[in-house]
């Protein structure tokens, strides 16, 4: 997986948009973190949607 383009996924709810090559340091979660590695559980930082309700997007 290594070798696939990152991507960007966005909140439906407050539009936060995580980053895959960013990642979100302060979420823990460190720069290259892909999305099927983020816990299934995880919740937008910024307004508690549930991971399950973002979208991939192309900016």
């Amino acid at each position: 997986m290594a070798d696939q383009p990152y991507k960007t996924w966005q909140c439906r709810t407050c539009g936060y948009i995580y980053d895959e090559e960013a990642g979100d340091p302060g979420e823990g979660l460190a720069p290259g973190t892909r999305w099927a590695d983020i816990p299934a559980d995880w919740i937008c930082p910024l307004c508690g949607t549930p991971k399950i309700d973002f979208d991939m997007i192309e900016l």
